[in-house]
């Protein structure tokens, strides 16, 4: 079995996907299975090569045309992916299974988890509905209010909304809403375009920036005294749910910066100073959360591995599931490693529940034999005027 990891895309977190993508490539490179790299261009260009192995060569100014483009075969590509080089001496790569290590816009949000149904091949992770209603801080937010989760209040709009009619929405977050507050983007990850605002014109202000991500912004109450808790979670229908993490912060959330830039990175399992695991919390919190995320998981129809995020004021011992992350970047490897899964273990798993997956899926009837056309007459009726 040939394995095609995933990365890049056109969305903001670009750069972090090229780094899950190398953790894999380099995971899957020792347990000795067959992998390619298949990287999306910002140009949503395809791009393949040996070259495309290695950090290195996205650390310096690479140059994309060297190593040739190349097209999916949509005409080859049944139950397998076939890649062409666009060359006439080109090469061809046949792809059996996806491993996609997108985040954010146009790859983590269902969108090429659509591709990968469409051409009948199994892929590691959440699903096409999964994904999308995850990526969607917003749908996320009302499916939590459905199931009965706690969560903390919210209002969400649209940018042409809030341009027509900012004295009424400013009313509603007034009245409905305790300042602070917390202005987020509605589908974008890694804490991209996210501000927390005591006032109007910070309210303002911080709106055109999630503006600028997209068109759909959601507004919701800060929790005060808060602990940052994670809990990652691995399986289709039996899911397993890690160790909780907390993360420490130096600015008034769990910003880009921290996850990403200081001390190497928390997200990256690098900044030592800023992960506690297990978290600081007692036992029948830490059972709660751990819990809480399977329930998650399974009222999602998650597959695969996810990540549960949670707010918990202190003070209050009260615990609100904030965001669930249908593909962790770098699979939050260094929480399952102190979880007890190391990293081969945790790639082997996530591959075995995909083809467990796609088996089953394979056991439903997706065809229908149907006489309808024939006693469909709406051309002749159309023909004749009616």
């Amino acid at each position: 079995m040939t394995i095609g990891v995933f990365f890049g895309g056109k969305n903001p977190e670009h750069d972090i996907s090229i780094i899950t993508g190398q953790l894999i490539l380099a995971g899957l490179k020792k347990l000795h299975i067959a992998a390619h790299a298949v990287y999306l261009g910002k140009d949503s260009s395809w791009y393949l090569g040996d070259e495309l192995h290695s950090i290195g060569f996205f650390k310096k100014q690479h140059d994309l045309n060297a190593l040739g483009k190349w097209t999916l075969d949509l005409e080859k590509s049944r139950g397998v992916m076939v890649f062409r080089q666009k060359r006439w001496w080109g090469k061809i790569i046949r792809i059996d299974l996806a491993f996609p290590a997108f985040h954010g816009q146009n790859g983590e949000d269902g969108t090429m988890q659509g591709l990968f149904e469409i051409l009948d091949i199994p892929y590691v992770g959440c699903g096409v509905a999964a994904s999308a209603i995850a990526m969607d801080k917003v749908l996320t937010k009302q499916l939590y209010e459905q199931a009965g989760f706690p969560t903390v209040k919210s209002i969400h709009f649209y940018k042409a909304d809030w341009e027509a009619k900012k004295e009424d929405y400013v009313t509603k977050i007034n009245t409905g809403l305790l300042w602070p507050l917390f202005v987020k983007p509605a589908r974008l990850g890694s804490s991209l375009g996210i501000a927390k605002v005591r006032n109007g014109k910070e309210l303002s202000f911080a709106l055109d920036v999630a503006f600028h991500y997209d068109e759909k912004a959601l507004v919701e109450e800060a929790v005060p005294n808060v602990l940052d808790l994670t809990c990652a979670v691995i399986g289709n229908d039996a899911p397993q749910a890690s160790l909780v993490q907390e993360s420490i912060f130096t600015e008034d959330f769990f910003s880009y910066e921290d996850k990403y830039i200081a001390g190497g990175g928390a997200q990256l399992g690098n900044a030592k100073q800023s992960i506690i695991i297990p978290a600081s919390i007692d036992d029948a919190t830490t059972a709660a959360v751990q819990n809480l995320a399977k329930e998650v998981f399974l009222k999602f129809e998650c597959s695969g591995t996810a990540r549960v995020d949670f707010l918990y004021d202190k003070e209050l011992k009260k615990l609100f599931v904030n965001e669930i992350n249908p593909l962790p970047g770098t699979l939050y490897h260094h929480l399952w490693e102190k979880s007890g899964v190391p990293l081969p273990d945790l790639l082997k798993r996530l591959i075995a529940l995909a083809m467990e997956k796609h088996k089953k899926k394979k056991g439903f009837t997706s065809v229908f034999a149907s006489n309808i056309l024939a006693h469909a007459d709406w051309g002749k009726k159309l023909t004749k005027g009616n």
